[in-house]
């Protein structure tokens, strides 16, 4: 039997021959190509591919993380009515003056005021420049609500800086 087989595979392998590619050619090729002109290619022609126009990236901030002079925030004297009025934290014959701000990041805002005979105040509001909402006030105004909820830039004035590193001072 092993001889049977190997009797079949020579034979078939026999039958086979050398692939065309290997074989070595009869004749060379009797037409003759015409020279190509400089310049001209032989290569096909590819359609031309164009990169899409470029589009105009611009970074955006978040809003909240840098607490900077407020352009629609309210002024440092809206933010002294609202302590003055509904609030009750100034008395009206209290003379005060805006030392900083109001800086704003997202929709909060820092201030800080001079009030005479008292020590420094800082305050933090948030909401609409026309009517601010007060969040907190006082010497030391890094509460639980601006840990939690406040922006980072407002975080970072009412919690993390000491009174000589606040703007203004």
């Amino acid at each position: 039997m092993p001889v049977a087989l190997a009797v079949f595979v020579v034979t078939v392998l026999a039958g086979c021959g050398a692939p065309p590619e290997l074989s070595e050619p009869t004749a060379l090729p009797t037409h003759t190509a015409a020279p190509t002109p400089p310049g001209a290619s032989t290569a096909p022609a590819t359609p031309q591919v164009t990169a899409p126009p470029p589009v105009a990236v611009t970074p955006t901030v978040d809003a909240g993380l840098v607490a900077t002079a407020c352009r629609n925030g309210p002024t440092g004297q809206r933010v002294v009515q609202l302590l003055r009025g509904r609030a009750g934290v100034l008395p009206d014959n209290v003379r005060v003056q805006v030392r900083t701000g109001p800086l704003c990041a997202a929709d909060w805002q820092f201030t800080v005021l001079e009030v005479t005979g008292h020590e420094e105040l800082q305050v933090v509001t948030r909401g609409q420049a026309a009517a601010p909402t007060l969040v907190t006030a006082g010497t030391d105004v890094c509460t639980i609500e601006v840990r939690a909820t406040g922006p980072a830039g407002i975080r970072a004035l009412a919690c993390e800086a000491g009174p000589a590193a606040r703007p203004g001072a």
